[in-house]
């Protein structure tokens, strides 16, 4: 029986390219906005302060509840914060025309 490769983890827990694509830079945002708390030494309340939501929001962000934040959220808590998001677009690459094979055990 011959496994599935996958390129990261959301591309195998995912449905589509886009839904993993979106996963990858919500959680992307979500650890910057974490490790900003944390250099900063923000307690949750002064953090939800900088950010503009509420304080449960910013215990859901450090418990790493992905699901319940639109990009266009973690956008704007980065963007309130004073960071500067990019996206950052990469071409794809050329496809091989022999398939690599994984056999599961």
């Amino acid at each position: 029986m011959k496994a599935k490769e996958f390129t990261d983890v959301w591309d195998a827990i995912e449905d589509t390219p886009q839904q993993a694509a979106s996963m990858r830079a919500r959680a992307a945002l979500m650890m910057e906005l974490e490790a900003l708390i944390k250099e900063r030494g923000m307690s949750q309340s002064e953090a939800a302060a900088l950010f503009g939501v509420t304080q449960p929001r910013i215990s859901d962000l450090i418990r790493g509840k992905i699901n319940l934040f639109s990009l266009d959220t973690l956008l704007d808590m980065a963007t309130t914060a004073g960071l500067a998001p990019v996206i950052k677009l990469n071409k794809p690459r050329k496809r091989q025309k022999r398939e690599h094979a994984v056999l599961a055990a």
